[in-house]
């Protein structure tokens, strides 16, 4: 018997080691009105693992088990999050939109011990829901407060439009708090439907307040060519009122199809396509070598983009073996100083990125329209976070 035993250890010994797969839950937007948003996160996830397979350690793969939520849709969120968790046995969940998504499946990576990272939903308090989720795309309040303190040396009378959920919410509060705390004037605001809005009552009532700038926010894709169609069509530009807010409403690949109108805005926010940095320019470059000299990157592709490079470095130095507890410490600690955006890191208190802010103007380059970056605010970590410390 202890023959026949020692006989089996040795083949099994003699055996090459089994691949140690790593099974990544991809929760993203691939249907509905914001299906183009989720196309971006997607794209940009999968570009970064076709180029940096070498990151994984020998015998490591990645198992990616994608699921659809079909926009903002918090119960079909956690549902697909829990059959992921309990079904499909995942060790990593990221992708997530839409902040209501972010919110609904907080409570299921908590309980589960699931390491969670963001790769857009921007509303401040979603790392607060749960020590499992860390954010690696941006806060409204880390690009619409210093603009609101920006504009105020610039501006006196501002008027506030906005999408009507969380991330809306942070927009509007945190430039209206930059913004007064400068000495500026908020002469009116309102908020939108999420879905399917008609722009143009709403933009009837800033113009007849006559502000000097009109603050915005909506969730990018084509709902930013549809409201600067409606800034147009209102001629708001030539009752001098300038159109602003944060990048959402010139999101690099929509410029193309807004055309001239969308010249002079001026925008606060993390990337930009444009940018004349050299690890951006490869980016893009690569991008457009795998997606068509037509295709743009936006924020989101890059966001999607640094998530899995924090996800490979947490599996590169785990060689595979997934532990909660150290891959969140791992992420804690994460820093680049080499991505398309510039120079990020992850603030250890509050997990959430840490990021240069730009401000942007829409110009021609080289006859197409680009964000084209005029100043820098360096190594923003979240406001709210910051004003609201215990």
């Amino acid at each position: 018997m202890k023959t026949l035993f020692g006989l089996v250890l040795a083949f099994a010994l003699a055996l090459p080691a089994a691949a140690q797969t790593v099974r990544l839950g991809f929760l993203n937007t691939y249907s509905g009105p914001f299906a183009s948003l989720g196309e971006y996160v997607d794209k940009g996830a999968r570009l970064y693992m076709k180029l940096n397979a070498d990151k994984l350690p020998p015998g490591v793969k990645i198992d990616l088990v994608v699921r659809d939520a079909g926009g903002p849709n918090p119960d079909k969120a956690k549902q697909l999050a829990q059959e992921m968790i309990v079904r499909d046995r995942i060790q990593i969940l990221t992708g997530l939109v839409f902040t209501p998504n972010a919110f609904a499946i907080a409570p299921l990576v908590s309980e589960a011990k699931i390491p969670t990272a963001i790769m857009n939903a921007g509303t401040s308090a979603i790392t607060t829901r749960s020590p499992y989720i860390a954010r690696f795309s941006f806060t409204l309040w880390q690009s619409s407060y210093p603009f609101g303190q920006w504009a105020a040396k610039k501006y006196k009378r501002a008027y506030v439009l906005v999408s009507d959920f969380g991330a809306g919410h942070d927009s509007e509060q945190a430039f209206e708090k930059g913004f007064t705390e400068g000495g500026g004037q908020i002469v009116g605001k309102v908020r939108m439907p999420m879905q399917n809005p008609d722009f143009i009552p709403f933009m009837q009532r800033a113009k007849d307040t006559k502000p000097e700038i009109l603050f915005a926010f909506i969730p990018a894709g084509r709902q930013a060519t549809a409201i600067m169609k409606a800034y147009n069509e209102l001629a708001l530009d030539k009752a001098g009122i300038r159109f602003v807010g944060p990048g959402d409403i010139t999101t690099d690949e929509e410029l193309p199809n807004m055309g001239d109108i969308a010249l002079g805005a001026i925008t606060a926010h993390h990337y930009s396509a444009a940018a004349d940095r050299a690890p951006n320019k490869a980016f893009v470059a690569a991008w457009k070598k795998e997606y068509g000299e037509n295709s743009t990157p936006n924020f989101m592709a890059v966001g999607a983009w640094d998530a899995m490079d924090a996800i490979y470095q947490a599996i590169s130095e785990q060689k595979g073996k997934i532990d909660p507890e150290r891959t969140m410490a791992i992420w804690k600690n994460y820093k680049n100083p080499n991505s398309p955006r510039g120079p990020i890191s992850i603030d250890p208190e509050t997990r959430d990125i840490v990021q240069n802010e730009y401000i942007r103007e829409v110009r021609k380059v080289d006859g197409k329209l680009a964000n084209v970056e005029l100043e820098t605010i360096p190594n923003v970590k979240d406001p709210w976070k910051e004003f609201n410390k215990k």
